[in-house]
């Protein structure tokens, strides 16, 4: 895989009528990637470090790598295919031997709950990133009508 990437952070949450939809990018460019309702709640958790009573699969999945010393290094969302995206989760791990990077085809909205959670970087490959339509007008709008689409 090319290392031509472009940093995103995530930028809106909003409930869509097929699930959630995630408002993705940075100054230059929004994107939307539709989630399931519960992974748009599970990230805006993250988001917004809501404390949990218990640790949700996310949480549980980060305490299982640490305990072998992996930790998520960062996140790409690769490609769109067909309608759906693609993502890497780029994990690191590092002992007295030897560090070890691994990728892992994964969801999307896996990948940002598991990133948004440890605070570790996103990004989009570059040539997604020019691929996808700019949604930045529309967030701008939800935004100025207070989270509603006119």
């Amino acid at each position: 895989m090319k290392n031509d990437v472009v940093p995103v952070q995530i930028r809106g949450i909003l409930p869509a009528p097929s699930g959630c939809a995630l408002f993705v990018g940075n100054d230059d460019k929004v994107f939307v990637i539709n989630v399931e309702p519960a992974m748009g709640q599970i990230i805006g958790m993250f988001l917004r470090e809501t404390p949990k009573e218990r640790p949700l699969t996310h949480d549980l999945i980060a305490n299982i790598l640490k305990g072998f010393n992996i930790s998520v290094d960062r996140v790409i969302i690769t490609e769109l295919k067909n309608s759906t995206y693609f993502a890497r989760l780029i994990l690191n791990q590092q002992n007295e031997l030897a560090r070890k990077i691994v990728e892992i085809d994964a969801r999307p909205s896996d990948c940002i709950a598991m990133a948004t959670a440890q605070k570790r970087p996103i990004f989009v490959s570059a040539p997604l990133f020019e691929q996808v339509e700019d949604m930045t007008e529309v967030l701008d709008r939800i935004n100025e009508n207070g989270g509603e689409l006119e």
